[in-house]
């Protein structure tokens, strides 16, 4: 099977000239959650723009084998309209007409059923990030990279983003095409939920492991070193 993304040797420095990857190489190899981690100044905030098409890599190749969505951590910098419905009709693929039936449907996968109407900043901070997901989704996106999502919440909203991106990376009867997320984390109780962890250090990446090793390998770690 084909990866869902594939990351060959790519290197990225900023204007300073500043190195943010170097020779940065990983595959996803399939559907599912998986979470990156790494210190302040590591790369995955870089790595996320890169493969989101808002940089460019100096070296080296990206490729993808779908469409990809950027998820802010704060989702009040994506979110641009001034109800749920017209924010989510904006992203709306090119040639596909605005149609109240495939927005309520959008809507409701992200537990936002019965929103259409309602002003952006009426929402609390989870439902915000949930209508980002959703407007991620409606454009077509197959793969979401989620920067720190749950950094801004609190922790009930962080445990009901959490449940809803590991229930679209899930195949069921219902969702016969699971999504792919690239996730990523500071906070090491949300690695035993994925279905895999890497670690950049110094713009470079580590092997896949699994959520809880990853978790107990960053555990003695200071936090600036562990996960940002």
């Amino acid at each position: 099977m084909k990866a869902i993304l594939e990351v060959e040797r790519v290197s990225y420095r900023w204007p300073n000239n500043k190195a943010a990857l170097i020779n940065c190489s990983l595959q996803i190899p399939k559907p599912g959650l998986w979470m990156l981690v790494g210190g302040n100044g590591s790369g995955k905030s870089t790595l996320l723009r890169l493969l989101s098409g808002l940089l460019e890599p100096k070296e080296g190749e990206i490729r993808l084998a779908s469409i990809a969505a950027l998820v802010f951590q704060n989702p009040d910098h994506q979110l641009l309209l001034p109800c749920c419905g017209s924010e989510l009709c904006f992203h709306l693929p090119i040639g596909i007409a605005p149609q109240a039936e495939l927005i309520e449907a959008a809507l409701d996968q992200v537990g936002l059923a019965g929103f259409s109407n309602r002003p952006i900043h009426s929402l609390s901070g989870g439902q915000k990030q949930r209508l980002a997901i959703a407007s991620a989704l409606l454009s077509g996106a197959e793969l979401l990279l989620l920067d720190e999502p749950t950094a801004l919440l609190d922790p009930e909203s962080q445990g009901a983003v959490l449940a809803l991106i590991r229930q679209l990376c899930k195949q069921t009867a219902t969702q016969p095409k699971p999504l792919t997320a690239l996730w990523v984390t500071h906070k090491l109780e949300e690695l035993h939920h994925c279905d895999g962890a890497l670690r950049l250090e110094q713009g470079s990446a580590g092997p896949w492991l699994t959520g809880a090793s990853m978790a107990s390998a960053l555990e003695g770690l200071p936090r600036g070193r562990a996960g940002g």
